[in-house]
């Protein structure tokens, strides 16, 4: 059992122009909505102010507001970001936003930009925990009016097109970083309607990251701790049935009192139950049927690959081979809506904005000290 060490990660969102005080911590995690429109000047603030923040490493994700960062819908609407919402346009240009591949050294900080792709994170500091994990970031959302980074939402095509996004996930990662939520998790409207997307609750389900953060649904903000059924033969994709989806409550929810969740054994004596347990069979990169019943089972089998989203013994071919042999420890994982702004864009009447919310999640050590 490799050794572990609390570190503490920051998550926030959707802060579509604010600047907030943001707590200390090791990682700093923005899951996307720097920006309203996503022009030059507005992401350029945002960049500075996350760039003044103390922590050692800084995950960006963009999302559907950041318009003029997804390449496709600059060249489609010709330079034109129009918000529908409230009929206006602005022109705007590409930003320049920090490279996942660039190290930079002031102040021993270092910036990931994920756009749909992973990343191994190990933190250097000698003040810090010196952990690692691997994230997988993207900004890609269900399609809703003409936004940034859209894919048709699953009960449009029987979720081949959310499929062969979140396919992208590798299976060994920790910390997945999405724009917008996974369905029926942190993701209800002010309606009361569940908005997040079948096709990546299905990848999670597969994955089990120990964190999960998003945004996206501003008044979905919040944490739930899932616990995901692996041993159900009849049901893909499923959580538990009894206390599966523990909903978190903040106790200090007013003030200046940090919103924490703590993962760890140390405190409150109940670590999160996921050991990050690596895969041990391949994962073969094809689209899965869309059905998730028990009456596609054997439809949904594959050679050599199991029956997807099916829990059980990881070596029986009714089984998802890939997504549990070996990594039956991954039985848990916490999902962070981690949304600043608690209204909806274009944030009309008083502003409200919610507290960043901090995790401590115990992460194992890449050099014994």
């Amino acid at each position: 059992m490799a050794t572990t060490r609390r570190t503490r990660i920051v998550c926030i969102s959707d802060t579509h122009n604010c600047t907030v005080k943001i707590p200390a911590g090791d990682v700093l995690i923005h899951s996307g909505d720097l920006t309203n429109t996503g022009s030059h000047k507005e992401l350029q603030k945002q960049i500075e102010w996350l760039a003044r923040q103390p922590h050692e490493v800084k995950i960006l994700v963009v999302g559907n507001h950041d318009t003029t960062v997804d390449a496709a819908f600059y060249r489609e609407h010709g330079g034109i970001s129009i918000t529908a919402s409230c009929r206006t346009c602005r022109r705007v240009g590409p930003p320049s936003l920090p490279s996942h591949k660039q190290n930079h050294s002031q102040q021993n900080q270092q910036w990931i930009y994920l756009e749909h792709e992973a990343s191994k994170v190990r933190l250097r500091s000698p003040e810090g925990p010196r952990t690692e994990f691997t994230v997988f970031g993207s900004p890609w959302t269900p399609q809703f009016e003409s936004w940034a980074f859209q894919y048709k939402r699953h009960q449009e095509d029987d979720g081949v097109a959310a499929s062969r996004v979140w396919k992208d996930i590798p299976l060994d990662t920790d910390v997945l970083i999405t724009h917008g939520p996974s369905f029926g998790h942190r993701d209800e409207t002010v309606g009361r309607e569940a908005v997040g997307c079948e096709g990546l609750r299905r990848a999670m389900w597969r994955v089990r990251p120990r964190l999960a953060v998003c945004g996206h649904i501003h008044e979905a903000r919040g944490v739930e701790r899932v616990r995901w059924d692996l041993e159900d033969r009849g049901v893909r994709y499923k959580e538990a049935t009894d206390g599966g989806v523990e909903a978190w409550v903040d106790p200090a929810p007013d003030g200046d009192k940090l919103c924490l969740v703590d993962l760890t054994a140390k405190k409150n004596g109940r670590a999160l139950d996921n050991d990050g347990g690596k895969a041990t069979k391949p994962d073969e990169q094809v689209v899965p049927p869309a059905p998730a019943s028990s009456g596609d089972v054997t439809a949904a089998a594959e050679p050599g690959i199991g029956t997807r989203g099916l829990g059980g013994d990881p070596e029986s071919a009714r089984s998802d081979q890939a997504a549990l042999a070996g990594r039956m420890g991954r039985r848990e994982t916490c999902i962070v809506n981690a949304a600043i702004q608690a209204s909806s864009y274009p944030h009309v009447g008083p502003r409200r904005l919610n507290k960043a919310i901090v995790v401590d999640l115990d992460l194992p050590v890449w050099e014994e000290q």
